[in-house]
């Protein structure tokens, strides 16, 4: 980046890990996502199985193994800790800057590397998801390195360095199937064959060394696929025709969303750039048109167009996918930081102002929102927590105010290098105080003070029955699994396959109880008035606006 030495820029990566890395423990868990990714390796280190994954002791074909291996591995090493749940999803973010870093640097030349890592770390949705345990950092990074291998495999000068880029891209799409499924490949694989359609150019799948690249797909792939199949001859069905066609095809899960749902999102999402992710969009598109060659020539591979593809392919993917959550969109950002940055170093710094100038109202109005977040609340519990919330709010709206206000001085004065890294760090540091403020309201979302209040009660051979809900962190918190009574959700297919490990009826449960010498149950707080009518012996030992935990007396 122009106007900082080498020396100063490692300093800066040192500050930006420092950042990023800080709040991974602070937070408590919360429901639903982070708690089942931090509970499914919890269970693969007490179980010693590392093949079959279970949730709540239930087989759970949901998601492939590798980040419940890696975070299983952080158990192993760390402890079983808020951070460790979280560090796959931190590193692999993290790692994402680094490696826009240097495939930047390859592409476009430095000064687009460094402006392309400081956006990325800075864009609202890159931020959070980084910081959250869910499995999209994960297979992000993976995407992005087969993407970025296969990108640097089709443009290195020397024949070799081709190949080793491109055994890179099929490790990468291979480790990113065993992150999150065949979206590790099929997207890759759709979004070449529309470049190649683009462009014109089919000339870029004779370099894609298919049979050495296969091997080493299918040697990454392969051995978990066989022995987890081995092992439950009913997992291909689960997964790969319920897990991939049908969630994709059908609202069956619950998450439709119409067409434009990832508007917002996008445009929320890409803050504080939204605007240069446009005119970068719009300046790859006008400056990248299929050249005239003769039928003898080869076509150049361009990456930049390449990148604006995948980009729009993935938003538009997604946006016809019968299932749509906001963290599907993260694979488009790493491209688009690429573009932007690209796009940066060509421009003047007046222009980024008045591209950067339409944050300041959003910001003003997050400010209000920080100040008025107690009006947002519907629930007698959100009405006690949301106005604690008030405080980081506005203390991260008022520090991106004034970054904000700083750099577009800097861009004013002519000083872009120094102003993209103030406006960068003030979003970023931003984003982090919002999110860890969230840990104010996290109790309405999160079951950490049920398993503080109590644990002393909770022994290994005493049955604890949980009735019409299933708290998803709390078995991460009490370090144990329950018995479902007349739930079932995402694991009616684990219950379909060992039905023995759940109770289908309260009815049923009473008797059960009843039977018991010892025993708990959580429910939530409307159910204990009607058990209570049924003369079902409980005592209370823990009761707060949601939940009620009851031991046999």
């Amino acid at each position: 980046m122009n106007g900082f030495s080498g020396k100063q820029l490692w300093w800066l990566l040192v500050a930006v890990a420092v950042i990023w890395f800080a709040n991974l423990e602070y937070r408590t868990l919360i429901k639903p996502d982070e708690g089942r990714y931090a509970e499914i390796p919890r269970e693969m280190v007490v179980s010693g199985d590392w093949v079959t994954p279970r949730l709540n002791d239930l087989k759970y074909f949901e998601k492939p193994p590798l980040q419940y291996w890696a975070t299983a591995t952080a158990y192993e090493l760390f402890g079983e800790h808020q951070w460790t749940s979280r560090l796959w999803a931190g590193l692999t973010g993290f790692a994402g800057l680094l490696l826009v870093w240097y495939a930047g640097l390859r592409l476009f030349g430095r000064e687009t590397a460094n402006y392309a890592a400081m956006l990325l770390g800075s864009s609202l949705l890159y931020v959070l998801i980084g910081h959250i345990n869910t499995l999209d950092m994960g297979v992000t990074f993976f995407i992005m390195l087969g993407l970025f291998g296969m990108l640097l495999g089709q443009t290195d000068e020397y024949p070799k360095a081709r190949r080793n880029w491109m055994l890179l891209a099929w490790a990468g799409m291979a480790l990113a199937v065993l992150s999150k499924g065949l979206m590790g490949v099929i997207l890759p694989g759709t979004a070449l064959f529309i470049y190649c359609i683009v462009q014109r150019d089919f000339g870029v799948l004779k370099r894609m060394h298919w049979l050495p690249g296969l091997a080493v797909f299918l040697l990454i792939t392969a051995p978990w696929f066989y022995l987890v199949m081995k092992a439950n001859p009913e997992f291909f069905q689960r997964f790969f025709i319920y897990e991939h066609y049908t969630r994709f095809t059908t609202k069956d899960l619950g998450r439709y969303q119409p067409w434009y749902y990832f508007v917002p999102v996008l445009l929320a999402g890409a803050l504080p750039w939204t605007v240069l992710m446009f005119d970068a969009m719009w300046n790859t598109l006008r400056g990248a048109r299929p050249m005239r060659l003769s039928h003898r020539q080869a076509r150049p591979f361009d990456a930049a167009r390449f990148l604006l593809v995948w980009a729009v392919f993935i938003y538009v993917f997604f946006s016809v996918s019968g299932s749509k959550l906001p963290s599907y969109l993260l694979p488009m950002f790493p491209a688009l930081a690429l573009l932007m940055g690209k796009r940066i170093a060509a421009m003047r710094e007046r222009v980024l102002f008045w591209q950067v100038a339409p944050v300041l109202p959003v910001v003003a109005g997050l400010l209000w929102m920080g100040v008025n977040v107690g009006k947002f609340a519907s629930t007698p519990n959100q009405m006690e927590l949301y106005p604690h919330y008030s405080v980081w709010l506005v203390a991260a709206s008022l520090l991106w105010l004034v970054g904000l206000l700083w750099g577009m001085a800097l861009l004013w004065r002519s000083q872009k290098a120094p102003a993209v890294l103030v406006l960068s760090l003030s979003a970023l540091v931003a984003a982090q105080i919002g999110l860890s403020g969230y840990n104010s309201v996290a109790r309405e979302r999160s079951a950490k003070h049920i398993a503080e209040a109590i644990r002393a009660e909770v022994k290994p051979d005493i049955p604890f029955y949980s009735v019409l809900t299933y708290e998803q962190t709390l078995p991460f918190y009490l370090k144990r699994t329950f018995t479902l009574v007349q739930y079932q959700d995402e694991m009616y297919f684990g219950i379909a396959q060992e039905p023995q490990r759940w109770i289908p009826t309260v009815d049923q449960f009473i008797k059960v109880w009843d039977a018991q010498p010892q025993a708990l149950a959580i429910m939530e707080s409307y159910l204990y008035p009607q058990l209570e009518q049924k003369g079902l012996p409980m005592k209370i030992i823990f009761a707060d606006r949601q939940h009620i935990v009851v031991k046999k007396p």
